[in-house]
């Protein structure tokens, strides 16, 4: 998988159970409690994205366990994308 033109996905960039200091990325706000893969790629699919899910993906801070991933084709910086992905995952869990 080429990094170049992708962006990278983590559950940990949208769980408002981490602090931005445990790997959180966006506020408060836009975060929900222990989000899955499937979310994230449901939220992406809303938005018009392509997602493409990697189920046994482990993020660095945690190599013991198997949290997925989602890459999706870049757009747009990576700070915006945070940001829709997380209004959409608000308004999924409500």
């Amino acid at each position: 998988m080429r990094k170049k033109n992708k962006t990278f996905l983590w559950t940990i960039y949208f769980d408002s159970t981490k602090t931005r200091n445990e790997g959180r990325r966006v506020p408060k706000k836009l975060a929900v409690s222990t989000p899955k893969v499937e979310e994230l790629q449901r939220a992406a699919k809303r938005l018009g994205m392509q997602p493409e899910v990697v189920d046994d993906a482990v993020h660095p801070s945690c190599p013991w366990k198997q949290v997925g991933l989602v890459v999706l084709p870049k757009t747009e910086p990576k700070n915006e994308v945070l940001k829709k992905i997380g209004k959409e995952l608000t308004s999924l869990r409500r």
